[in-house]
């Protein structure tokens, strides 16, 4: 059995590895993969390096695939997607077609017709059987699918490139005997699927069922996302309340069902938990964003859209935009009687105050 993995970073974090097993029967495709994992065979015919590492992935599209193994056109300037090379030659012809598109996680080659196999690969996050009999599927992923679903949840811009570069930052062979067993616990107690379409619990779960196992382990993994709050661990909670939204919406229900309100109810206390964690790792952009979701939502209390008020108020107050943050701030006394509202609306105010007199200051000095 032949291991090889990825490192994966998405715009410089680290994100985790994902270990493929190739199949032993398309060996020359396999071997290719290998080989650009590790690096071993040197240069190729363009004087560029035969390896994966350090390459991107240039194409993600949701639903359906995430494609990567162009490491030459960044050198030679071209642009994504159209280079590559495989340790062949440029190259090589489609090997066999045994295996089918038939489910998430497998790794296939990329091509730009038949017989045309380079570097570039792609790595299904569905099925996708329209692909059978074009593509050559040469293995599969065995441990790193939640950082699979990562990469497929990306955001992307034109000619589905991610925003972010998604970087192969390490890559290589592991031992046959490798440990592939995937840690059931973060050391957080989160027991869980970091995506929902990987969760077994809820596998064979449809309608009414779904929807109550999909909102009980949403439930658990927010309560862990605050315990980790509470132990100053605000990027860990944070995680752990994006995670808790993704099985939120994932097994999200119509308006007519029983279960509507609790959801809502769901996805307002998950927002306003990352409007304050955002605030607390300065990330003022993302506070304003998931305070304003609460803003929109109707099912939010007076309580709830106080809170988001002032944890936007927050925000806009640490990008300097004094002005909106005493609007949320009056916005959210109208609401609720809260003293600590009234004490930042103070301390704001003091501010637009000493703003006006340096503006002031200085108008006075050009003049003079």
């Amino acid at each position: 059995m032949t291991l090889t993995y990825f490192d994966i970073s998405v715009g410089g974090e680290p994100i985790g590895r994902v270990v493929f097993r190739l199949y032993d029967d398309v060996p020359k495709t396999a071997e290719n993969f290998r080989a650009l994992c590790t690096g071993e065979k040197g240069d190729g015919t363009l004087g560029i390096p035969l390896t994966y590492e350090g390459s991107t992935f240039h194409r993600i599209i949701k639903g359906f695939m995430v494609q990567g193994g162009d490491f030459t056109s960044a050198i030679k300037g071209s642009p994504l997607g159209t280079g590559g090379e495989s340790i062949y030659g440029e190259k090589f012809d489609d090997e066999n077609f045994i295996h089918k598109h038939d489910k998430p996680f497998l790794l296939s080659m990329a091509n730009s017709g038949p017989n045309t196999n380079g570097s570039q690969f792609f790595i299904t996050t569905a099925a996708t059987p329209h692909l059978d009999g074009k593509h050559v599927v040469f293995g599969e992923v065995v441990a790193g699918k939640g950082v699979v679903r990562a990469m497929e949840n990306v955001k992307t811009a034109a000619q589905d490139a991610p925003e972010d570069p998604v970087v192969i930052t390490k890559c290589g062979e592991l031992n046959e005997n490798t440990n592939l067993s995937e840690p059931t616990n973060d050391g957080t107690g989160d027991i869980y699927a970091d995506y929902p379409e990987d969760e077994p619990s809820l596998e064979n779960l449809e309608g009414d069922e779904r929807a109550a196992k999909g909102l009980e382990i949403a439930a658990q993994i927010k309560a862990i996302g605050s315990e980790q709050f509470k132990m100053k661990n605000a990027r860990v909670a944070a995680a752990k309340y994006r995670k808790s939204l993704r099985y939120v919406y994932d097994c999200d229900v119509e308006a007519d069902h029983k279960l509507y309100n609790d959801f809502e109810l769901s996805k307002v206390g998950l927002y306003l938990n990352l409007a304050l964690m955002a605030n607390q790792m300065q990330n003022m952009g993302n506070a304003i964003k998931n305070a304003s979701y609460v803003l929109e939502n109707r099912v939010a209390s007076d309580k709830d859209r106080a809170k988001a008020l002032y944890r936007r108020a927050i925000a806009y107050k640490g990008l300097k935009n004094y002005e909106d943050s005493l609007r949320d701030l009056m916005a959210a006394t109208k609401l609720i009687s809260d003293n600590g509202i009234h004490v930042e609306m103070k301390n704001v105010q003091e501010l637009v105050k000493q703003r006006k007199e340096k503006q002031k200051a200085a108008y006075s000095k050009f003049f003079s």
